[in-house]
């Protein structure tokens, strides 16, 4: 497995920005695809983001595509979520996560980094 380090949450106002960034150690992230998830206080943990392995392609929930853009560097081995446009309903804590390309699931997990935008 992979180990990540989430960081660059924050407190925000409505219609600012943050960059998270997720940095990896243990081994490289070539081979992996990489997601952002988040969990909003009494709520189930949601898919937000993915990027294939080679950064050439990106999924997105609806709740933020448009606003949100995730990216890689994989010679800083650190994926990163750009987040634009922030609402209330964007509060949460965000995991970046990591599989095996030919894995189905996500089996890397960071210990979340808390972002919080107030209206």
């Amino acid at each position: 497995q992979v180990q990540l380090v989430e960081s660059g949450g924050g407190l925000v106002q409505a219609g600012g920005s943050l960059r998270l960034s997720c940095a990896a150690s243990g081994r490289s992230l070539n081979n992996y695809v990489l997601g952002w998830f988040r969990q909003a206080p009494g709520k189930e943990r949601e898919f937000v983001a993915r990027i294939s392995w080679s950064g050439g392609s990106s999924s997105y929930a609806d709740s933020v595509k448009g606003r949100f853009t995730i990216s890689r560097d994989n010679a800083k081995n650190t994926v990163y979520l750009q987040m634009n446009s922030l609402k209330p309903e964007d509060t949460a804590v965000y995991y970046c996560a990591a599989r095996f390309f030919w894995r189905s699931d996500f089996d890397s997990w960071g210990q979340g980094t808390q972002v919080t935008v107030s209206s």
